[in-house]
């Protein structure tokens, strides 16, 4: 007779695997994990994004972001997802970084004006150093606003940002608490492997997590700077050649 395989060696499945089956059925529908978060990158093509393919390609099911020698830059250069909007939502995806490398995760950003691929607004910083991962840092608009292990809070200001920013740091942030000292809160970040980000942002909340541990927290009462809708984009950096890996890129928005 024939041999039966036991239904619970049947269960276990990786987000990968899973990502792979169902998008080979339903390539035109949107693929969504068991907790009900909707792939965005399908692992074998750029489409739904916009991006310098000098910079970015896929590479084994990976979205690669990579600078030589050869193409150094002299701006920060984004792949901007095409596929929505940014509001109230939570992010999950998994990184690799190069030793000097420098990436972030931009989110309710917008478009800068006569510059290709280019972002400004909130960004989730990854940084190979692991100096800078985890930090709520605003693209071409308030600098840093929260440093890793900050829970902060951002009041109103008038007049020209410039005049609130010292040493590419937001001078207006008060600081309410601490998340952890920073040297253990960044202990569980692996080198040259893959790790985890989840951006959990709601209405003017956003909680920057890294494998699990809450490394920023920002509440932004700014009712001025603030924003509540935006691109999405992940970024490589002006430096060094460096290089960023991302996969299982999936967003979910929260109602």
């Amino acid at each position: 007779m024939p041999v039966k395989t036991p239904i619970s060696l049947l269960r276990p499945i990786s987000c990968v695997f899973l990502f792979l089956v169902l998008n080979s059925c339903a390539p035109d529908k949107p693929v969504v994990d068991e907790d009900g978060f909707v792939f965005i990158f399908d692992g074998k093509t750029l489409n739904g994004w916009d991006g310098d393919s000098t910079y970015w390609r896929v590479e084994d099911g990976i979205l690669v972001g990579e600078v030589t020698s050869a193409t150094l830059l002299d701006r920060n250069s984004f792949i901007i997802w095409r596929g929505g909007l940014t509001e109230d939502f939570e992010l999950k995806v998994e990184y690799r970084i190069s030793a000097e490398g420098n990436s972030g995760i931009n989110y309710r950003s917008e478009e800068v004006d006569g510059v290709p691929h280019a972002l400004k607004g909130y960004q989730c910083d990854i940084d190979g150093a692991n100096q800078y991962t985890g930090m709520n840092y605003e693209e071409r608009r308030r600098t840093t606003i929260a440093r890793q292990g900050q829970q902060v809070i951002l009041k109103t200001v008038e007049g020209p940002l410039s005049t609130y920013i010292e040493n590419n740091r937001w001078t207006r942030t008060i600081v309410r608490d601490t998340l952890g000292n920073v040297d253990s809160l960044t202990s569980s970040i692996k080198s040259n492997d893959w790790n985890q980000v989840h951006l959990v942002v709601r209405g003017n909340r956003m909680l920057h997590y890294i494998n699990g541990v809450l490394m920023s927290d920002v509440t932004d009462n700014d009712t001025i700077n603030r924003r509540f809708s935006g691109l999405l984009g992940v970024q490589v950096h002006v430096g060094p050649p460096m290089k960023i890996e991302y996969r299982n890129f999936r967003i979910k928005q929260i109602k």
